[in-house]
């Protein structure tokens, strides 16, 4: 039996118990508002700006000290699951216990799937940007881990101002006396989406070609919209996303890069490292690159434009330091 396979069996098993009310306190919501759930508190965030209070969303990834590659879901995670009306995941492998939970639950939700609104997704590959982003459908087939493909699109802005219409099209669909709540708060997302644009070409226009390296490739996505060339070795940024030893050889490819001058930012993830990521922060230092961390969920109390505008404009005061 496979991983995935003991887990549907153990969360089946589970929810029966919760069901009996052993979920830790889970109960049944109380109004009519629309359930959403969301992966992480990134997409849950998201969902709360376009839905309003028409929506009730529970993010099960919601603390800067869980790693959604590794969680580990429970009961009470499944409750909520089959109770949603729209499910929102990242998808490409990055959140596969939702997945998990879907099946177990036997969720006949509509799911949204951010990685489908990359231009990088290989079934987006050739196409223009409406053909890209504009065909939005419940199939289901952006959860598989796909090879070469960042996963972390959240750090899109772009990307996600097209998760945002879907989710506004979902949202009206289910609710439609609410459709002109929701294109309203569309439009003012969009808005500060445009202005993370705004800044972002700002910065391409002082910086363009410069270097970064990426202890992970979190921000991969931001780095490219500022303009920036990423120039980590790709093996490098693999091993410490897969929490794998970096080789030596490729080790000192990293830091001969750093010392090189090629490089005017490093990007840590403030919530991962190693001792080769160590490394990495020493060596910058000493070379008097600047380095900025960013993490990789949303933190407490911030709303993922305010999250995105903070990671910009450290972005931009290292660069002009």
């Amino acid at each position: 039996m496979t991983r995935k396979s003991l887990i549907v069996v153990a969360l089946a098993a589970a929810s029966v118990l919760a069901l009996a009310g052993c979920a830790g306190g889970a109960t049944a919501p109380d109004d009519d508002t629309l359930q959403v759930v969301a992966s992480t508190s990134v997409y849950g965030q998201i969902a709360e700006e376009i839905g309003g209070d028409a929506v009730s969303v529970t993010s099960i990834v919601s603390s800067l000290s869980q790693d959604p590659h590794s969680y580990e879901a429970s009961a009470r995670d499944q409750l909520a699951v089959q109770r949603a009306d729209l499910i929102i995941e990242n998808g490409g492998g990055y959140d596969s216990f939702l997945d998990a939970l879907i099946e177990a639950s036997g969720s006949a939700a509509p799911v949204i799937t951010a990685a489908e609104f990359s231009h990088d997704w290989p079934e987006n590959a050739g196409h223009d940007e409406a053909e890209a982003t504009g065909d939005h459908d419940h199939d289901h087939v952006g959860h598989e881990h796909v090879e070469g493909f960042n996963e972390h699109v959240w750090y899109d802005p772009h990307a996600m101002t097209h998760l945002a219409e879907a989710i506004a099209a979902d949202l009206t669909e289910l609710r439609p006396e609410d459709a002109a709540q929701f294109e309203a708060n569309l439009a003012e997302f969009e808005s500060g989406i445009a202005g993370l644009e705004s800044e972002l070409t700002a910065i391409a226009a002082a910086h363009a070609g410069e270097g970064a390296f990426v202890t992970e490739p979190v921000p991969v996505y931001l780095v490219a919209a500022a303009g920036l060339v990423d120039r980590t070795p790709a093996a490098f940024s693999e091993a410490v996303e897969e929490g794998q030893d970096v080789a030596p050889a490729t080790l000192l490819e990293a830091l001969a890069i750093i010392d090189s001058g090629e490089v005017a930012v490093l990007i840590a993830n403030a919530q991962t490292g190693g001792a080769e990521t160590t490394q990495t922060i020493d060596a910058a230092e000493a070379a008097g690159v600047p380095v900025v961390e960013f993490t990789e969920t949303l933190p407490d109390g911030t709303t993922y434009i305010e999250w995105m505008q903070d990671n910009i404009h450290a972005l931009a005061a290292a660069l002009d330091s």
